[in-house]
């Protein structure tokens, strides 16, 4: 290809200036021009509406500066290869985007488009975004079909000409762009290769276009989910935007929807199916006459053995042959394996753990095998047959069966185990600082009444701590700020986004109410109470529970007084806060004078990173906390 691209030295270089709608190559000036030609490796794109003004040495020398290393689109001029054309690559949507799929076009080969039409629908690791037409031409060919997926960041996905003559000179064009055998194949993530199990009997897929609906990433963290329903079957028509399964990610169940239109033929992972890694095929769509080709197409489906979902107590097999003796676990419970509040029943009682027989797994001690000698007033002495001098198997030396265990195995969602896992890495690695203040409360109170009773508006005491927490961040900026881990040092927020712990029966969910301190008491609690019923309801978008600067936690309505909560990394601090109690204290009303009233306290307790927080930072921002809640009208302001 003799055409100049923009990663390349140019050899002739037009700059774009537009009057009324036409171009003009020959509206520079020889100092521009000689700022373009001096052997540099960029290439100037004016972008914007229609202008009489000609590019100047000025707008050359910014646009250098300023030009994005992610740029969407790079324009090609000829030397005597091809002619002036654009190709439209795929852009770096989001900080954290390295590749992205196309899923359709909104225009064919051939139409006219003009700047800010949309040319096609690209799926981001983070939702769906329209790509847009930088300038007006013709589209003269389409190098990702619909349905390419894992395409890189700067990869072609189209070209763009000025003249509509020129289309045809690209018919066959196909420099940089994927092989049409592979764009419509999914490739295999890294997760899928190496932590996905093996297929069962896996069959070839027919040899017809079909489109594999992967397992999504739904959200940053996601790296793996389950399907939890399906909501079509096999052989049913789908629509694009209809849902094909609700998908249970690592904070809320989400539905995954169709990109195309066609039918549904084959489902690779049956409804209940978990821990499927990202990328991992979930079913195949395809056109109607090609469904029954996929009868016995099982490519990438997950052992049944992996994907079923069984809940029950662990069992030990009682009647097959006995393990050999270097195997068999000790009759006698091992020192290591009894907990402290066993040893200490054993040194009250007297009792010798080896003459007891323990019922926990692989024979070990319980505290409640000591507890029932104790109240028999004899050990619960071994049988000989259990003894480890005999290597000979025996129905009375197994290990007792799951129903005499007294426990069974609950499910656990996806968002309690990843819940468990963040709260232990945030508890290990965060040095938590912890500071109490208590509130009164009473000003509030009344507030609250009058708001209800005259304006008819309803705001919790939360709505209250939420407002008053913001206008606190807002007072103190040092508080609004968190630990970045890669630059080693503390980083401050610019919004303050107050995160909100809602119990689900799912797990914990921490729905965000953004820029917090620029919204009104009302506003914010119709906001709350919105998001609340989503977060139940497993309905929240990740932009609604993604982020947030600082969380509160409010245990009042359950009678907690006080209580302190763990951080929710990357936050640095979280807000306990407990119910409002009544006290009585002494309130001067003169020198040396005075008498006890009752007041309403409420008792608020912050965890906080000490990397960030120190305590002269948490002591202000308590104080301004306290002092919103002890006299509300500064939050009506």
């Amino acid at each position: 290809m003799a055409a100049c691209c923009r990663n390349r030295p140019l050899n002739r270089v037009f700059v774009r200036a537009f009057r009324a709608g036409k171009e003009s190559r020959n509206s520079i000036s020889q100092a521009t021009r000689s700022c373009l030609t001096g052997g540099t490796d960029a290439t100037v794109i004016f972008r914007g509406k229609a202008s009489a003004i000609a590019p100047s040495t000025s707008h050359v020398l910014q646009s250098w500066q300023q030009w994005p290393k992610s740029a969407s689109n790079s324009r090609a001029f000829s030397s005597g290869g091809d002619p002036p054309h654009e190709k439209i690559t795929m852009p770096a949507l989001s900080p954290t985007m390295t590749q992205g799929n196309v899923a359709k076009w909104k225009k064919k080969e051939g139409d006219q488009v003009a700047a800010g039409d949309v040319l096609c629908e690209i799926d981001t690791d983070k939702a769906t975004l329209d790509l847009e037409a930088m300038e007006d031409g013709f589209l003269a060919k389409i190098l990702a079909p619909d349905g390419s997926k894992d395409l890189p960041v700067g990869q072609p996905l189209c070209i763009v000409v000025e003249d509509k003559d020129d289309i045809g000179k690209f018919a066959n064009y196909s420099a940089d762009a994927p092989a049409e055998s592979e764009a419509p194949k999914p490739a295999k993530s890294k997760s899928s290769e190496t932590k996905s199990p093996e297929p069962v009997n896996s069959s070839p897929a027919p040899d017809v276009p079909h489109e594999n609906i992967t397992m999504p990433a739904l959200s940053p963290t996601m790296t793996q989910g389950n399907v939890l329903k399906w909501k079509k079957n096999e052989g049913d028509k789908v629509s694009a935007g209809d849902v094909l399964c609700e998908i249970e990610t690592d904070k809320a169940t989400l539905d995954m929807e169709a990109m195309e239109d066609g039918f549904l033929a084959k489902i690779l992972v049956q409804a209940g199916t978990k821990d499927i890694p990202v990328g991992q095929p979930l079913c195949v769509v395809e056109e109607e006459g090609d469904v029954g080709k996929f009868a016995n197409y099982t490519g990438g489906q997950i052992a049944k053995a992996q994907s079923a979902p069984k809940f029950e107590g662990k069992k030990v097999d009682t009647a097959g042959p006995a393990p050999e003796p270097s195997h068999m676990p000790e009759s006698g419970p091992k020192k290591s394996r009894v907990g402290p509040s066993v040893r200490r029943y054993l040194a009250e009682s007297g009792l010798d753990a080896a003459s007891l027989q323990g019922t926990g797994p692989h024979g070990m001690l319980l505290k409640g095998d000591v507890l029932s000698a104790m109240k028999s007033g004899s050990p619960q002495t071994k049988s000989p047959s259990a003894a480890p001098t005999k290597p000979a198997a025996s129905k009375s030396s197994t290990l007792p069966a799951s129903s005499d265990l007294g426990y069974i195995d609950l499910p656990t969602s996806q968002i309690r185990k990843i819940i468990a896992q963040r709260l232990l890495e945030s508890k290990m690695g965060t040095p938590h600082l912890y500071l109490s203040a208590d509130a009164i409360l009473d000003p509030t109170l009344a507030l609250r009444k009058s708001m209800k009773e005259k304006h008819g508006i309803s705001v919790s005491v939360n709505d209250f701590v939420i407002r008053a927490a913001a206008l606190a961040l807002k007072a103190v900026p040092e508080a609004n700020a968190f630990w970045d881990d890669k630059a080693g040092d503390v980083s401050s927020n610019k919004s303050v986004d107050i995160s909100i712990a809602v119990a689900t029966d799912k797990g914990l969910m921490t729905p965000i109410v953004r820029n917090a301190d620029q919204k009104s008491l009302s506003e914010i609690s119709a906001e709350v109470k919105s998001l609340a019923e989503r977060a139940r309801a497993g309905k929240l978008k990740p932009q609604e529970f993604q982020g947030g600067t600082f969380s509160i936690s409010n245990l009042g309505m359950f009678q907690v007084d006080r209580f302190c909560a763990i951080i929710n990394p990357p936050q640095a601090c979280i807000l306990a806060v407990g119910r409002g109690e009544k006290h009585v204290i002494w309130k001067d009303v003169s020198q040396g004078e005075g008498h006890p009233v009752t007041v309403t306290k409420m008792c608020v307790t912050l965890s906080a990173d000490h990397r960030v927080y120190d305590g002269d930072i948490a002591g202000r921002f308590l104080k301004a906390l306290t002092s919103n809640l002890t006299d509300p009208t500064n939050m009506l302001l």
